[in-house]
């Protein structure tokens, strides 16, 4: 009999990814309102928000799933607080922007 295929780390690594496109999607909707005002100031937060979304892609992605990978063959826990947490941070803080964008007066 075959041992299961564990599919833990793929699943965590396609939720990662589309953390990181969804921050992208949010800047890319940012910079275009920013280029359809005519306001340059929007469109430097939007080029950050998508630098954000680039990292967790770029970045934060791959170095958990290698994490995960490790842990699972070792049957370890999965807790990553420090890199759950910035995530989490920049996910709120395009969020925040992106909620300030929508409810400026123009």
């Amino acid at each position: 009999m075959t041992p299961p295929v564990e599919t833990q780390p793929e699943r965590t690594a396609l939720a990662w990814q589309r953390t990181g496109l969804g921050v992208l999607a949010v800047a890319g909707l940012l910079g275009h309102d920013a280029v359809r005002q005519g306001e340059p100031v929007r469109l430097v937060v939007a080029g950050v928000a998508a630098l954000l979304g680039l990292g967790v892609l770029g970045a934060l992605a791959p170095v958990r799933y290698r994490d995960v990978r490790r842990r699972v063959a070792a049957g370890t826990g999965m807790g990553a607080p420090r890199l759950v947490a910035s995530v989490t941070a920049t996910v709120v803080l395009v969020a925040v922007v992106a909620a300030v964008a929508v409810l400026t007066p123009r």
